[in-house]
């Protein structure tokens, strides 16, 4: 009887907890973007027992930093980190140094390298600017990779913003020189304005998508050309949609709630629906008048 009552109250703290995670998972989906790191902090502070499980479920803004040798920037993730060091994808060391951190096999820093030059002309083309890396590591049955795209707003006082995508791609080997794409991509947005005539308005937020293929593995369709081919797909969908639904609706709320219309001006139209209003009562009464002699 005391082992039944045990295994009900540990179905019930798992379906708690469950519940719990959902909800806080859903509450970051909510919450600005910008402020990601703050309101994961005091999730975890509100729920302990939820910091693995968000901590690795929530994506966060990504973080920059130079390398030491060449001076390029490039992009802190859980991918390229060993312990408390990150791998730099331009000279292939962690800083702080680390002798027996975890690299990737000669094929696939090969693989790497050239994955790197092409997303920095692909960031160049659609983005004019910002910080991108690309990590690959090994796997069981075949290899994964982390294409990281950053770009932040060019400084003005009056619009600030951040681009962050993250897109994890799985890559199986199959026989038959074919292999399966599992792709995973989350885009974080965030845009403040702040004008004199429309004052302080923010918006932003996160979607993730995902998408699995079958693709052909030859000389002209190479692993990159693949990966390549599905990351701007997916990007340039997801781009659209944010134009389309989330920027074209805001854009249509803001309309009908706020007017161009100075104070004069619509004080002088509510003086003409008044004046109107007043004719046609006093028309009516000179109607009804008439009527009854």
């Amino acid at each position: 009887m005391a082992e039944d009552w045990l295994d009900l109250d540990c179905l019930v703290d798992t379906k708690m907890s469950e519940q719990q995670l959902d909800c806080a998972l859903d509450l970051m989906r909510r919450l600005p973007p910008q402020q990601c790191e703050k309101n994961l902090n005091d999730l975890i502070d509100l729920v302990p027992s939820l910091m693995d499980d968000l901590l690795s479920m929530v994506d966060q803004p990504l973080r920059v930093a130079k390398d030491r040798e060449t001076g390029k920037e490039y992009l802190l993730c859980d991918y390229n980190r060993d312990g408390d060091s990150y791998r730099s994808p331009w000279t292939n060391e962690y800083d702080p140094p680390l002798a027996d951190g975890h690299m990737p096999t000669t094929k696939l820093r090969t693989l790497e390298i050239e994955a790197n030059a092409a997303f920095e002309a692909y960031r160049d083309l659609y983005f004019e600017g910002g910080v991108s890396s690309v990590y690959f590591w090994d796997l069981n049955t075949g290899f994964a990779g982390v294409v990281l795209i950053k770009k932040q707003g060019d400084g003005s006082k009056s619009i600030k913003g951040c681009w962050d995508s993250i897109h994890v791609i799985d890559i199986a080997e199959k026989s038959g020189r074919t292999a399966h794409y599992k792709l995973t991509s989350t885009v974080m947005l965030w845009l403040q304005t702040s004008k004199p005539g429309s004052g302080v308005m923010n918006l932003g937020g996160s979607m993730t998508r995902q998408l699995e293929q079958d693709c052909p593995v030859n000389e002209s369709n190479t692993h990159l050309v693949n990966i390549g081919r599905m990351i701007e797909e997916q990007e340039s969908k997801m781009r659209h949609t944010l134009n389309e639904i989330y920027f074209g609706k805001t854009k249509q709320v803001v309309g009908d709630l706020r007017t161009i219309e100075s104070a004069i001006e619509l004080k002088n139209r509510e003086n003409n629906m008044q004046e109107i209003k007043s004719a046609i009562l006093a028309q009516g009464r000179n109607t009804s008048s008439k009527t009854e002699v």
